[in-house]
């Protein structure tokens, strides 16, 4: 199973989840007591917010792997293949380094480039900073639809 399959999977359930607390939220704000009706409304929002969260991160998976694809079209897909790596198959945190701190360097001369920023998101992934490489791909998201308008 692909990671991209997993995750429709998961969204999927999660749908059903929000599906049935939504309605079980529904009953009990129709049902005309002041309580159930209060706990309705706070059973209410959770469903509400994991469905904005999940569209959020299969808008934002789709978004990275298009500008992947994008990469790789136009042979520029950062290639990481030659990196030393443990056993455990994560790549050796004294190369991840030396690759983060190139990327950077990189951007740096360009901080306009979303395929820079790619790249430094992708550096922050290796170097296991999974937060600022998020942040990044969202700025390499942002800059390529700036780019393409």
């Amino acid at each position: 199973m692909t990671a991209r399959t997993a995750a429709f999977v998961v969204a999927l359930v999660l749908l059903a989840y929000l599906l049935l607390m939504g309605g079980r939220a529904i009953t009990m704000i129709t049902s005309g007591e002041p309580v159930f009706i209060a706990l309705g409304l706070a059973i209410l929002v959770f469903p509400v917010l994991g469905a904005v969260l999940v569209a959020d991160q299969l808008r934002f998976g789709a978004a990275t792997e298009r500008l992947a694809r994008r990469l790789d079209d136009e042979g520029a897909l950062p290639d990481v293949s030659h990196l030393p790596r443990r056993p455990s198959g994560r790549v050796e945190r004294e190369a991840a380094d030396a690759w983060f701190d190139a990327k950077q360097s990189e951007l740096e001369a360009a901080p306009q480039d979303w395929r820079r920023w790619f790249a430094l998101a992708q550096a922050y992934d290796l170097a296991g900073d999974r937060n600022r490489g998020r942040k990044a791909m969202r700025k390499a998201i942002d800059l390529e639809q700036d780019d393409k308008a």
